[in-house]
């Protein structure tokens, strides 16, 4: 563990991050294992995943983020707000719209609610969702839009795309009855996606609405997900189930996400629960 290194434990939704202001690349090697180890509950900091704001040669910050597992991910919806509050209310960036570098692209944010300077309220524009399977990554060729996957001897219509990170996403006709820590890492883990997948169970309420679980790649059933939630919206509009203006409810609260033309646009909460230092 690296000894006096100052870091904020944030969520949003109850997604919790560590976030780190590396802009100096003071961590540089061995990011994975720092990450198990700060993630782990009760022994450690404890979150979903580490964030750390980077340089970036391409835009105003560079985002990395590791899951609880040390695998590095390509993108977070709840993760990114998380990044523009800290970044915002540590003085690493003072404009209220700036340019986030992911491994899945640069990812325009706006502070759209802002009290005393302190951040409130994130919108991220999502960019364009992904369908084609070798690009989400999914064996096979073209789309996999209400389609059949069967999970050992089980059978499920699924509909698969990439939001900056796989999804693979199941309609139920209610959510809090599936078993989720026993199918979620079954369809992670499944072959048919090379490097895993993020897997969402999605009831519609209505064309507005939708209640969605999460079980996340590297993590386990979350609170919430960002780029779950606009997958699971995409998803639903695709088939003719909701609009493309619609409000995600997830465990530890509600999004709004809009399919505005051919991108997405999430709207949620970014929240500072106490800021430490290792020792």
């Amino acid at each position: 563990m690296v000894k006096g290194l100052k870091f904020w434990k944030m969520h949003s939704l109850g997604n919790d991050y560590i976030l780190i202001d590396n802009m100096d690349n003071k961590l540089a090697t061995d990011l994975n294992n720092l990450a198990r180890r700060l993630c782990e509950r009760r022994y450690s900091v404890g979150a979903d995943g580490l964030i750390l704001a980077c340089k970036s040669d391409v835009a105003d910050v560079k985002m990395r983020i590791f899951n609880a597992d040390g695998s590095e991910a390509e993108m977070c919806g709840n993760g990114i707000r998380c990044l523009t509050k800290f970044c915002y209310e540590n003085g690493i960036i003072r404009q209220k719209s700036f340019d986030v570098e992911t491994l899945a692209g640069i990812k325009r944010v706006w502070i759209i609610d802002i009290e005393n300077d302190e951040v409130k309220t994130v919108r991220v524009n999502m960019g364009k969702p992904i369908f084609d399977r070798p690009l989400i990554p999914m064996v096979g060729e073209g789309k996999c839009i209400d389609e059949v996957l069967e999970v050992n001897g089980e059978v499920y219509k699924v509909t698969c795309l990439s939001v900056g990170n796989p999804h693979c996403i199941i309609f139920t006709n209610d959510v809090s009855s599936i078993p989720i820590d026993r199918i979620g890492p079954k369809i992670e883990n499944h072959k048919i996606f090379p490097k895993r997948t993020n897997v969402e169970f999605v009831q519609v309420i209505n064309s507005g609405e939708i209640k969605v679980r999460v079980w996340e790649r590297g993590v386990g059933e979350t609170l919430a997900c960002g780029t779950g939630a606009c997958a699971s919206v995409v998803a639903s509009y695709i088939l003719g189930k909701t609009d493309k203006k619609v409000k995600v409810r997830l465990a530890g609260g509600s999004l709004e996400v809009v399919y505005a033309g051919d991108e997405i646009l999430m709207d949620g909460p970014a929240t500072k629960v106490f800021a430490g230092e290792l020792f």
